[in-house]
């Protein structure tokens, strides 16, 4: 390979979207030292200029410098996510440590300190815009979160803690992927399939016929997963896929002690605890809880335990109807946990005939996308068209445009919707370019929208269930969120800058349109005769909306609550283990309590290597605001224009330039209730 410099190096173009076609392993080494180089150089320069420091000539670069950093690295995140490889993963954990010690150092370089704590006095401060205004008072605060003010000696601890943490994150995900990938379940005897249907077996073929192999191949990956487990009769065989999927990186199950991520997960907590202990703090709860709406653990703690009194009996109800219904049709005396999607799926079947199989040839990916765009469209003016000749990193990208009613286009982003191997599970949008001012105009955003859905069959388009539809405008709805931002400065712009804990509202929001005839008739139709869901099917779907619905709330309830126990009255030094504080949580809000070598926290990724650590409850969080947000549109009409540029304007457009409360009451003009969760959830009174 030629020479890598600064000028041939893909990472370092800025001029447009990424070069995914050309970005190898071996550049991200010498791109991240270029600009890390590049940024302390210029950061001298600032520091040694002398004069008073304003926004334009201090703040602004070290904006830039930020922005700059993390666009060359948020390509690198990217493909590490979705085309993982060895010298790809050597390359970017390699990295990981120096972008820790540059921004730790950077938060903590007490030279800068000064210089925003000057900015913040000065009487200039008045005078910059409301954006200007947060990024400093945030900026402020983050120095303090980040040991600014610590004496060099646990100043340098800190340091050393951050590092250690990134690389446990890195290692906990990379567990995960790998133990995810390792496990198959090869069938050859087509009487084994019982029960699937034959969307799950074309998936398993054409699995098994990628690697060369006879008969049908399911994993451990989400769509090949959820199939097995909803569909397959045979009771030993999703037994032992349950076992494989619930143990990975564990030190049970069929990989027992492979991956192993129990020792990690400890690791993890105490540097946590040390973190926040070194600032003051009791717990790392409360030293997360500074950047959040939520400001104290009690106010956590209250808020999901008052869910969970409102849920368990509704949940309970719901799982003592599974059982009597499994035992009374079926013979089942002890209903598993293995058999509960199955027998789920046959008392949804019975009571309202009804099957996400009767759904997915509706819900085609060609009449979902276009469909998508049109309720968007609707709700917001705006435009969205396909731009081909982009470089992805994978056939199946496809890359867009949004323009709004002026022409102008507000921003643009890649959808990889189809799950793989070397591809992270689950569902995330993330940024890939933020939008700023500079001296040649506006950059525009462009945003990743990555799903792991079934993949097209044969000649038939991708078809999807109704969980996959409402899992895309979901993600679609934190794209937007990132898009449509009307901020200039990086640092609050789309959602730089939003509490964690406010973060889920334009994507659960975006969600509520799944369920609404109008918005169905837009992105629903038969992939074969395009016909609309009909009048019996839909009648069907909403009635069973709520179907076992208490039993899925208190499921995200005793995630939440094992999540900020864990990191506010956990002791990893002392007493029970994270497995025991987990199975305590359980025994209070849980209906279905899993078998003892079950290792949910092992695979919990969004705790253990996302930005969900103590923030797991932002879900039901963010739920109250969008729930509420959306009644809004019930009251006016769904597809109300007035209703929806109210919303862009007050909550799309704003990114973290304001405190979430202030927008939510901007748009809703009255502070959030909880009814309509309640409402929406089946659990009103």
């Amino acid at each position: 390979m030629e020479n890598i410099s600064p000028a041939n190096n893909p990472l370092l173009d800025f001029s447009g979207p990424p070069h995914f076609s050309v970005i190898l392993p071996e550049h991200i080494g010498p791109a991240l030292d270029h600009v890390l180089d590049e940024n302390r150089r210029t950061l001298n320069q600032l520091l040694t200029d002398g004069g008073a420091v304003t926004w334009d000539n201090f703040a602004q670069p070290i904006e830039d410098m930020r922005e700059r950093l993390a666009r060359m690295w948020s390509s690198v995140a990217h493909l590490h996510a979705v085309m993982d490889s060895e010298a790809l993963r050597m390359a970017y954990n390699a990295g990981l440590p120096k972008i820790t010690d540059y921004y730790t150092e950077l938060a903590q370089d007490e030279r800068v300190y000064a210089g925003y704590k000057a900015i913040a006095a000065n009487v200039g401060f008045s005078e910059l815009t409301m954006a200007q205004k947060k990024i400093i008072e945030n900026t402020l605060r983050d120095f303090r979160l980040a040991g600014a003010e610590l004496p060099p000696g646990p100043k340098a601890r800190f340091k050393t803690l951050m590092q250690e943490i990134a690389a446990l994150h890195s290692k906990f995900s990379e567990n995960v992927l790998d133990a995810t990938e390792a496990w198959e379940l090869h069938i050859l005897d087509e009487k084994d399939l019982a029960g699937l249907p034959e969307s799950a077996r074309a998936m398993a073929r054409q699995d098994a016929q990628e690697k060369n192999r006879e008969g049908w191949r399911f994993t451990l990956e989400g769509p090949s997963y959820i199939a097995f487990m909803t569909y397959a009769d045979d009771r030993e065989r999703r037994r032992l896929m349950y076992e494989a999927f619930v143990t990975r990186a564990s030190d049970q199950g069929p990989m027992a002690g492979k991956w192993d991520n129990s020792e990690l997960i400890v690791d993890l907590l105490k540097r946590r605890r040390e973190v926040a202990r070194l600032l003051g703090f009791e717990n790392y709860a409360e030293y997360a809880l500074q950047t959040r709406m939520a400001k104290k653990v009690p106010e956590v703690l209250d808020f999901l335990n008052d869910l969970a009194q409102r849920a368990k009996p509704a949940a309970l109800k719901d799982f003592n109807e599974l059982k009597r219904f499994a035992r009374d049709t079926h013979g089942v005396e002890h209903l598993e946990a293995w058999d509960v999607a199955y027998y789920s799926e046959k008392l949804q079947q019975a009571k309202y005939h009804l099957s996400q199989e009767d759904l997915r040839p509706y819900f085609p990916e060609t009449k979902i996308v276009p469909g998508m765009f049109e309720v968007v469209e609707r709700l917001y003016g705006l435009k969205i068209m396909e731009v081909k000749d982009i470089e992805v990193w994978h056939p199946d990208v496809r890359f867009f445009e949004i323009r709004d009613a002026e022409g102008e286009v507000r921003g643009r982003f890649y959808m990889d919707l189809y799950a793989r191997t070397h591809k992270r599970g689950g569902a995330w949008m993330d940024d890939c370019i933020t939008r700023k001012r500079t001296t040649c105009g506006v950059q525009v955003p462009v945003a990743f929208l990555v799903c792991n859905f079934t993949p097209p069959l044969g000649d038939q388009p991708a078809l999807f269930t109704h969980d996959e539809v409402i899992t895309l405008f979901h993600e679609f709805g934190h794209g937007l969120h990132h898009l449509l931002t009307r901020v200039d400065y990086v640092g609050v712009a789309g959602i730089n800058g939003v509490a964690w804990d406010a973060v889920e509202l334009p994507s659960q929001f975006m969600e509520n349109w799944c369920w609404e005839r109008e918005a169905l008739d837009l992105i629903a139709g038969h992939f074969e005769s395009g016909e609309s869901i009909p009048d019996d099917l839909y009648a069907r779907m909403i009635a069973a909306k709520n179907f076992l619905s208490g039993m899925q709330f208190v499921r995200q309830l005793e995630f939440s609550l094992f999540d900020m126990r864990l990191h506010s009255a956990y002791d990893p030094d002392v007493g029970k283990t994270v497995q025991q504080l987990l199975d305590e949580v359980r025994a209070e809000v849980a209906v279905v309590i899993p078998p003892a070598f079950n290792r949910f926290q092992n695979g919990f990724s969004h705790v253990f290597a996302g930005g969900y650590a103590a923030g797991y409850y932002s879900y039901k969080w963010a739920e109250v605001l969008s729930a509420d947000a959306f009644s809004k549109f019930e009251e006016n009409g769904v597809f109300d224009r007035a209703t929806g540029m109210q919303f862009l304007q007050n909550i799309l457009e704003q990114g973290g330039s304001r405190e979430p409360l202030e927008l939510f009451v901007n748009f809703r003009g009255r502070k959030p209730k909880i009814d309509a969760l309640l409402r929406h959830s089946g659990l009103a009174a």
